[in-house]
Formats: C-alpha cells, sequence, structure tokens
C-alpha cells in the first residue's frame, strides 16, 4: 500500500500541532482566589525585626555587637576550643554540615540552622528552652558541648577588657560580681546576636508578591514545575498544616514517623522530655531572669502542659533554605530532599505514636509530584551574602 504525501496544508496542521501540544500541556497552573490567600500567608518576606521582651537588650545594637563577639569567642568553653560558631557555621548556613551534631561528644540530633531563630517561641528540638536566651546558656554549660561554667563566662566578662567594655555599653553598668547573673546577661547577649540571622528573600517570595498583586508577567517568571509542587504542598499534600506562614513553620512539635531509638535500650523521648527539662529550668520565662515586666512572654510556659501523647514529638522546623541542608529530621536519618519527600509519601501510620494526634498520612505521591514537589521546596532557598567579621566591641 503506497502512503499519499503530505500536501502544503496537511503538513502546516501536523506542525502546527507538534508546537502547541507541548506549550499547552506546559502551561502554568491555574491559581483560584482560595489558593492565592493560602500562597499570601507564606509572607511578605522578610518579616520585621524579632524583639523579645524577656531580654531588654533584644534589638539594641550594643546588645547585638557584644553577642556576636561571645558567639566567636572559643573562651565560654571549658577547653577554649569551642565557640558557638563552631557548630553554628556562617558558611553552612549556621550549622555545622554534619548529619548529627558533633562536639566534645558525639551527639544524638542534628545541629539545628539559626536561620529565622529570633521569631520562635520553644528552642531546641524538644522545646526546652522558652527563650533564645535561655537556650544560648544549654550548651554552654551541657559537658557534652562546651562544657564550660558560670564562673568562666562571668570572669570573661569581667577580666576582658574589649567584652567588659561592651558588656557597659549593653547593660549600662560594669560587670558585678553575681556569677549566675553574668552567665544570663551573656547569654542574652548572644540572643541578640542571633535574633538578626534573618535568611534572604528567594524566588518563592518574587512569585508569591507577584502572585497576590495580580502581576501575571512577573509570576511567569517562577517555574512550572515549582508552580505545581506550590500547589501541592498548599492543596492535596496538605504540608501547610504544620509548615505555614513566613518562616513556614507552626513553631511547635510533631510526630512524624521517625524512630525514637538513639541506640539500642535507649531511646530520645522528644517533647516529653523536653517539657521536663524546661519546668526544671531556673532561666525559664516564670524564673527570676525575665525582664517583662507585663508578665505576657510566660503565659505559653506557665500553661503549657506535660502530656504522654508528646512522646516522640520534634519540632517543626522552618522551610527557608531547607534544600541548603546536609541532612534532615532531628536525628539527620534522611540525606536529601528527595528521601524526605519520599518518607512523606510513603510513611506508614503503624509509626506513629498511638497516643498522639496523627500528623501525616501517607502521600502516595507520583515520581512527577515527588519532583514538582522538590523543586517547590528548593525555590526556598537562597545565597546569603557574606557575613563579615565584627569590629571591635570599643575603640
Amino acid at each position: 500500500m503506497r502512503r499519499r504525501p503530505l500536501t502544503a496544508a496537511l503538513l502546516a496542521s501536523v506542525l502546527v500541532a507538534a508546537i502547541v501540544a507541548p506549550a499547552a500541556a506546559q502551561a502554568p497552573p491555574d491559581w483560584s482566589e482560595a489558593e492565592i490567600r493560602l500562597v499570601g500567608r507564606h509572607g511578605p518576606w522578610p518579616p520585621p525585626p524579632a524583639r523579645d521582651p524577656s531580654n531588654r537588650i533584644s534589638g539594641t545594637p550594643a546588645g547585638i555587637a557584644l553577642g556576636e563577639h561571645l558567639f566567636n569567642d572559643v573562651r565560654l568553653s571549658g577547653d577554649e576550643l569551642m565557640s558557638c560558631a563552631t557548630c553554628h557555621q556562617a558558611g553552612r548556613d549556621w550549622s555545622d554540615g554534619r548529619a548529627l551534631g558533633k562536639a566534645r561528644a558525639d551527639l544524638d540530633r542534628r545541629t539545628p540552622s539559626l536561620w529565622n531563630v529570633g521569631y520562635s517561641h520553644w528552642f531546641g528540638w524538644n522545646g526546652a528552652g522558652d527563650s533564645l536566651w535561655s537556650q544560648s546558656i544549654r550548651p554552654i554549660l551541657d559537658p557534652r558541648e562546651m562544657g564550660g561554667s558560670r564562673e568562666r563566662a562571668s570572669r570573661l566578662l569581667r577580666e576582658d577588657k574589649q567584652l567588659a567594655c561592651g558588656y557597659e555599653r549593653a547593660f549600662g553598668a560594669k560587670p558585678d560580681g553575681d556569677d549566675e547573673r553574668l552567665l544570663v546577661d551573656a547569654a542574652k547577649a548572644l540572643a541578640a546576636f542571633q535574633a538578626t540571622l534573618v535568611s534572604p528573600r528567594t524566588r518563592f517570595d518574587d512569585f508569591r508578591d507577584a502572585l497576590v498583586a495580580g502581576d501575571r508577567e512577573a509570576a511567569s517568571r517562577y517555574g512550572l514545575a515549582e508552580q505545581r509542587g506550590l500547589q501541592l504542598f498548599i492543596g492535596a499534600g496538605n504540608c501547610n498544616a504544620c509548615h505555614l506562614g513566613p518562616r513556614f513553620t507552626n513553631g511547635e512539635f510533631g510526630d512524624i514517623g521517625i524512630a525514637f531509638f538513639v541506640r539500642p535500650g535507649e531511646v530520645d523521648s522528644g517533647r516529653l522530655g523536653g517539657l521536663a527539662a524546661l519546668a526544671a529550668s531556673p532561666f525559664n520565662l516564670l524564673g527570676r531572669y525575665n525582664d517583662d515586666a507585663s508578665g505576657s512572654s510566660a503565659l505559653r510556659t506557665q500553661h503549657v502542659r506535660r502530656l504522654h501523647s508528646n512522646f516522640g514529638e520534634f519540632r517543626v522546623p522552618g522551610l527557608r533554605q531547607v534544600g541548603r541542608s546536609v541532612a534532615y529530621m532531628h536525628n539527620g536519618g534522611l540525606a536529601t530532599l528527595e528521601d524526605v519527600v519520599r518518607h512523606y509519601s510513603e510513611v506508614s501510620p503503624d509509626r506513629l505514636h498511638s497516643d498522639g494526634v496523627p500528623l501525616v498520612r501517607s502521600l502516595g505521591l507520583s515520581a512527577g509530584q515527588s519532583t514538582d514537589l522538590v523543586a517547590f521546596l528548593r525555590s526556598l532557598d537562597a545565597d546569603p551574602p557574606p557575613h563579615p567579621a565584627p569590629p571591635p566591641l570599643c575603640p
């Protein structure tokens, strides 16, 4: 049987179909008013500077300057070999580039990034801190981490001329003889500095702003896979049930089916143990070092209750800069974003704590959906500007 030759008209129609069909397949997704509202809630970025009423030097230039110097000072550690910056490195997104932390000893949890930490209200993977300054005390004193002491911290503030001058500028008085008070003040300076670590704007932020403003041309610069992944994130995936708001976190805790076992016979109880440590801490917001005379900053601590369902719950991390991590989950057990998405796609409800309220379900994502979701998550990353060394505290 002989094939008929293509006429010019038929050839033209075939070529048009070949061009139009892929273009139609790549058309940007439609965005409903409800979806636009949901996307809008993830911004704007950056938010106003964080201010902590429990820390009287929060947001002050002198407090921030003192905190940055202390952050980089190895003399806060017992062996004078480690500073806060040893594990929270500017060049590694304020983490350490490890799956699990390593200080004076090997640790059982991943070192969290400090990006946007000043906007949190619970601190640490288990929420054992209720302020950034109280959380900053813990690694200084922990023998597994810096192995320092209140005496060492207070002596440093008294005897180092630069730090003593910086302290007086920040707190309005010379360092006194109260070792514990000076340890707390050092931690409040550390917190003032850490609260300035705000992650940069991302391609998602440009898209979000354009979408909310109705600027179709600007919105079209955001990749189609990223848009599809975002629709999945706020839609069928329901990821924003926990990863909500401008920081992409509710700041609370959840059990997402990650194993509790640290080693044979030993478990990490997560939030359950964190709340016990918080209640026992002399530095919590119910204690005498809270600078908030109104008492409002302590209400969350006052009313939180420790329940057995808190077992195995860990902090919901923010997702900004998430693609720049080298490991994921509190125990560093997942190596890539693809692994994280696969976990949520395949998680078994049998792995969730029986007393907890289920926060996750198996999403059953297709390969294409998984790729789109990862593409969206990577759009929350941006290269930060270089972080210069701080100038001297006093001339």
